[in-house]
């Protein structure tokens, strides 16, 4: 094979932007995005991000500056996914669920040249320029060009920055011939991770990983051509777990949306026909507190991810007429990188067993090149026996290019050539993996480990319990001991006692596994994208050993005791 053909030049970069061009061409005249009143198609959309692109580079906007934008899921926003990069910069969509201190954060740390500011985030923004002017060293970095996205629909007629979004759109010269992508592994999105387990840093995905993220996606989802897509997830979150390049590439249409409750997602389903949407397990209980009693009439696929979902959870969504399939990710892998394909041969289980196959992590998307479970001390793989834990790796060209400005996290994220994730979990005999815990999270109770995501589950199936999560407890004799903070739903729960969930979880689990205490609460802390904020329980718990009365707490710890002996 030595005398192949040398000839080259169909050979083009692989870049999420061909997805807009082909939408253009082939899905023309059918609609791309639906906000309230506002209607697109597919070339008007093309053209707007073309307009776009042309005015970025006539504000001087050049390759590989960072342009920043806060705004919910509008079409400004789904449309910066293509038209910032084709001006050859990068996109940065800010979590509107950010403090000032923190969006000051990232805009210095990225040196914004642009900030796109919708109207609703003005105040908030206002104070983070004032804190990025005032903590900002008198240096080089530039202090971003501020640019106001007013209410397309209805204008508010408020006035902030320097120039305005629908006005720097029409200036811009529809026929723009975007810029050229020359490198796929150029970047094309800097998106910042949630800090759940450290402080927050700037992923940098590649054109090349992006597109590569989106087909993996669309396949293992099995989105068809024209999908109704309704925007529950922020695109701020992984650049909607890539999907807003993937409805382009498959014609499909965008339903935005600026805020959402479960009346919201029903109206929108039932107006529009909705046949996709994806979101964190959170959204689940938002829809079931509302208690609409609605039954879809016609299924909806949901993906959702961002937390292990309880199998009790996932049952009690599906009664609406939902789907569920299940997918795991992080920041650093471009979103969802494993995805729980559904086996024909499950449809014959029961419900319940259903849900909990439906709970694992699954296998890896077409865009990784491979993922396992390895012994943390070793990199050994773990045997498929279900029961092994080790750390779950990724590795493959839809991972991040590394961490913006910080070498040594990279080198430590991708150290033995695999994307360390940071989750404790076990492969299954059919390859399926499932996730046990973060490292961080895993409970070390008298020698034995002990899942906080499998007691949650359990808990989750007390018809009195709308969201538990579980930490570890210090305890004199054990080292530690599970806590579960548990809130209850409201539904015949007044009489409910933390003796009534302890023997629940008794009568349902090993009895080493069981919650020495239980805290009711309110809400339960989390994060700006929904997760979870364990290490804030980890601290209240370290109090409730040393205040609680155990004298008062002796009968149930008698029987705990025991049945750890």
């Amino acid at each position: 094979m030595d005398n192949l053909p040398k000839y080259e030049a169909n050979y083009t970069t692989l870049t999420p932007l061909t997805f807009l061009t082909r939408a253009a061409k082939s899905y023309a005249d059918h609609t791309s995005i639906i906000y309230e009143g506002t209607r697109f198609t597919w070339q008007q959309t093309f053209h707007r991000c073309c307009r776009l692109a042309f005015s970025l580079r006539a504000l001087n906007i050049a390759t590989n500056h960072v342009v920043s934008v806060v705004a919910p899921n509008i079409p400004a926003l789904y449309e910066m996914h293509f038209a910032v990069p084709m001006a050859g910069a990068v996109l940065n969509t800010i979590n509107t669920r950010l403090d000032a201190n923190n969006i000051a954060t990232i805009l210095q740390h990225s040196e914004a040249r642009v900030l796109f500011v919708d109207y609703e985030y003005v105040p908030k923004v206002k104070e983070a320029l004032g804190l990025l002017k005032g903590s900002a060293p008198k240096s080089h970095l530039p202090y971003p060009l501020i640019i106001l996205i007013d209410d397309i629909n209805s204008p508010t007629g408020i006035k902030f920055g320097e120039l305005e979004y629908e006005q720097l759109v029409q200036k811009g010269d529809p026929n723009f011939v975007p810029e050229k992508i020359n490198d796929e592994w150029a970047p094309i999105t800097l998106n910042y991770t949630s800090g759940t387990t450290s402080a927050p840093k700037g992923v940098v995905y590649s054109h090349r990983g992006a597109y590569l993220s989106t087909l993996g996606q669309l396949l293992s989802w099995e989105i068809g051509t024209k999908p109704i897509y309704l925007w529950t997830l922020p695109m701020f979150h992984c650049n909607g777990w890539t999907l807003t390049w993937g409805v382009a590439a498959r014609g499909g249409t965008n339903i935005c949306l600026r805020k959402f409750s479960a009346y919201d997602i029903f109206r929108n389903i039932s107006l529009h026909h909705v046949t996709h949407m994806c979101c964190a397990p959170i959204v689940f209980n938002i829809i079931l507190e509302a208690n609409i009693g609605i039954k879809l009439k016609s299924t909806v696929e949901i993906l959702t991810g961002g937390a292990p979902p309880p199998a009790p959870l996932l049952e009690k969504i599906e009664s609406f007429g939902f789907h569920v399939t299940h997918a795991y990710g992080m920041t650093e892998a471009s979103g969802p990188a494993l995805v729980c394909e559904w086996q024909k041969q499950w449809n014959k289980l029961p419900k319940c067993e259903q849900a909990e196959l439906k709970a694992r992590q699954g296998v890896s998307t077409l865009g990784l090149d491979d993922v396992d479970v390895k012994k943390m001390d070793t990199m050994e793989s773990v045997p498929r026996d279900g029961k092994t834990i080790g750390e779950i790796v990724l590795r493959g060209s839809s991972i991040m290019k590394g961490y913006y400005k910080d070498p040594e996290s990279t080198s430590m994220a991708f150290s033995n050539g695999w994307l360390h994730t940071g989750d404790i979990g076990v492969i299954h005999k059919d390859g399926y993996l499932e996730i046990k815990d973060r490292c961080k999270d895993v409970i070390i109770s008298g020698g034995e480990n002990i899942s906080s995501v499998e007691l949650e589950s359990v808990i989750y199936r007390h018809p009195s319990v709308l969201e538990v999560a579980v930490v570890a407890m210090p305890h004199p004799k054990w080292g530690e001991t599970p806590c579960a903070f548990v809130v209850l739903n409201g539904k015949n729960s007044h009489n409910v006692t933390e003796a009534d969930i302890i023997e629940y979880c008794r009568k349902n689990m090993s009895h080493f596994m069981v919650p020495e205490m239980v805290k009711f609460v309110k809400e339960i802390p989390k994060n700006s994208t929904g997760k979870i904020q364990k290490f804030q329980l980890r601290e209240k718990a370290k109090d409730f050993l040393v205040s609680q009365n155990l004298e008062s707490k002796k009968k149930i710890n008698i029987s705990f005791a025991v049945s750890r002996l």
